[in-house]
Order: C-alpha cells, then structure tokens, then sequence
C-alpha cells in the first residue's frame, strides 16, 4: 500500500455516509499518534474554564488517580467507535458514560465545549504537525462522529458541521477562558501523568515541550508562562521532523491498527474497568433515542 493510498480513497468517499469508517482510518493507521496528542491538548484546554476545572478539582480524580483518570476518558472514546457508535457495544459504552456524568450538574454548552474540543484539537493538531493535513472528508468525518457521539451523550443543540464546532469552540474560549487556581492544579496534575511516561531526567523537558506547543491565551488561563523562544523552537522542529520521518515511512498495513496501550491496563481492560468504582454501583439510564414513546392522551 503506498503512503497517499487510502488518502485517494477516503477522497472518493462520503462522510455523510462513511464518517465512522473514515474515522476509524484517521485513529488507528493514518494519524493514530497525532490523533491521541490532539486529544491531550484538549484536555488541557477544557481546564482554561475555571467551572469545568474547578468541577474536576473537587472531584479530586486527577489527584488520586490521574493516569486512569486520563487512560478512562481515552478508552471510553475508543470502545464508542470501535463496532460502531450504534452497535450494542457502542450503545453500552454511552450509556455507562452517561451514567458517570449523571452524578454532577454540568451545563448543556459546557459539554458542547468539551465535545468541541475533541473535534477541533485533533484536527489542528494533525494539520500543523501530522504528516500531512487532514482532507476535508476526514474534517467532516471527525465532526460527525463528535456529533453522534454528543447525541448519545444527551446534548443538545450540536453544530451540524466542522465548521459549526470550529465557531462554538472559538467564541466559547473567548466568553469563558479566564484564570482560577484551579485551573493550574488540574493541568498540572495533567502534566504529571505525560511526563511520567517518561524516564525521570527526561521528565523537566518533556514539560517545557508540552508547554511550549500550547498558545498564549491557554497558558494565560492555565496560570503558566510562555516557554522561551529557543524551547517553543526546538519543540516546532522536533515535531516537523518527526511529520518528516513518518511521511517517509511505509503506510501501516490493514493487518496492524493502532490501539490504546492504557499504562493503568497492562493486561487489558473490560467496559466494567472504566471510570471511577462508584459509577458501577449507579443505575444506567436508556440513551435519549431509547426512551420508550409517550402515549397519546
């Protein structure tokens, strides 16, 4: 398979129609490592807005239990797609998402947010350090599974398109980015669970590198400094050359996708293992389309 082979046939596709498929491709053989970064910025992104940080601060989960707290979230989101959001084991995978989010009070446009974060980080990510740019059936694709996904959820008043998400995700961080002590201990704790992955020396480093691919008003709002121009450098080269390298490498063949390697389940991981131990013992609730229809009086 040449490198730009299943480029050329998710151009002749429709995301209308293919956008789990397309999706699938983009997560687990085209980007899967750029993917999972674009991710992790939008975690750190959801903390700038001091009620959605000050919520997990409480909650205390990055505290105690941060490097699950981090594989969960990545996990669920995996097990949503990976038989297709509305199969039986998708279907499950939501409910016992909402099931976790059940317990706290979180506004409707706060989770618009946050499921707009998941759709736009990766995209830009891809596009400024992926080994190419994403092509606008893969946009569409990553806006329609997000989309879904938040029906599942519960949320209303989703945009339709990338393009809505991308002027939700913007205008949002506009009205509500604003610095709160909580905000620093949430992504600091964040920050943690990255470093850690890797060996003790390296760790300083690999901060001043996380940091220095995050833009001003985020750091601003996290309560942390710009990197020097000489880090923000390094970090940009670092980045470009390892798109470099992958473009010349081999496509990763059908056989071989990509899938999660959570450090909390180094033997494997079940539906049960995810989220905190109280959330088993909560009833899970129909998604909205399960609902049973009202009669008529």
């Amino acid at each position: 398979m040449g490198r730009y082979s299943r480029l050329e046939r998710i151009r002749r596709m429709d995301p209308r129609r293919d956008h789990e498929e397309i999706f699938r491709w983009i997560t687990r053989y085209e980007f899967p490592w750029d993917y999972v970064q674009g991710v992790s910025v939008a975690f750190l992104r959801d903390y700038g807005v001091p009620r959605i940080s000050q919520l997990l601060d409480r909650t205390q989960e990055f505290e105690r239990a941060g490097q699950k707290r981090y594989d969960d979230t990545v996990l669920v989101a995996y097990e949503m797609v990976r038989h297709g959001l509305d199969s039986p084991h998708g279907r499950a995978t939501a409910r016992h998402l909402n099931r976790i989010h059940g317990r706290y009070r979180i506004a409707n446009e706060d989770y618009l947010y946050v499921l707009a974060t998941t759709v736009v980080g990766p995209k830009r990510w891809i596009d400024r350090y992926g080994w190419r740019p994403l092509c606008p059936q893969e946009t569409e694709s990553l806006a329609l599974v997000g989309r879904r996904m938040g029906e599942m959820m519960g949320v209303t008043g989703i945009p339709a398109d990338y393009a809505g998400f991308e002027q939700l995700h913007d205008a949002y961080e506009k009205e509500m980015f604003a610095y709160d002590p909580a905000n620093r201990r949430v992504a600091a704790a964040t920050l943690r669970i990255i470093t850690d992955w890797y060996p003790r020396p390296l760790r300083p480093l690999v901060a001043r590198l996380a940091l220095a691919v995050l833009d001003e008003p985020l750091l601003t709002a996290l309560g942390f400094r710009p990197q020097p121009r000489p880090v923000r450098t390094a970090a940009q080269l670092l980045l470009r050359a390892r798109a470099l390298l992958t473009r010349l490498l081999p496509a990763r063949p059908g056989w071989w996708p990509s899938r999660p390697k959570p450090r909390s389940y180094p033997f494997g991981w079940t539906l049960d293992d995810l989220g905190p131990h109280w959330a088993h013992h909560r009833p899970s609730g129909p998604l909205a389309d399960e609902n049973p229809p009202m009669e008529h009086q």
